[in-house]
């Protein structure tokens, strides 16, 4: 018979919360990019982006922490390991970054295509801001993985 402990229980739920974290925000630039060649239906692509954003992956990452946080707790490891600390190091920048540049431009980006459309310099200039933090905010999330994967040791 096979044992499986709260440290298994915990890496299937986190492993699982990061599937579904990064994977929906793997989708919206898909989302974004259908949207920019079919600009009757950008709003509604924006308010998903939003929608996905909002409810479902940002709450997968605020659990990814609380379940990596248990498993270090219940587990034998050591926030000090330098895979382990670099990740939370870039998690904390990433949910900084997500929370005060990410969102908030994503909710001006909504409200300048409502208001002045997608040919305004200003929802042109907010799209292009979304999109360099967006890749940004990917970059740091896959390196997160890959610290996680790894685990290399310095």
């Amino acid at each position: 018979m096979v044992a499986i402990g709260t440290y298994e229980i915990l890496k299937f739920f986190h492993v699982l919360l990061a599937i579904v974290a990064v994977g929906f925000n793997a989708t919206y630039a898909v989302w974004l990019a259908r949207a920019a060649r079919e600009p009757e239906h950008e709003a509604f692509a924006l308010r998903g982006v939003k929608f996905l954003d909002d409810r479902i992956a940002n709450p997968a990452y605020a659990l990814l922490l609380v379940t990596g946080l248990s498993m270090v707790w219940v587990g034998d490891l050591e926030l000090a390991q330098f895979w382990l600390l670099t990740a939370l190091v870039l998690y904390a920048g990433a949910v900084g970054l997500g929370l005060f540049v990410y969102t908030p431009t994503l909710r001006a980006q909504i409200s300048a295509l409502e208001s002045s459309g997608a040919g305004s310099p200003e929802f042109r200039a907010l799209a292009k801001r979304g999109t360099t933090v967006g890749i940004v905010l990917g970059v740091d999330v896959i390196v997160i993985v890959f610290l996680m994967v790894s685990k290399p040791m310095l």
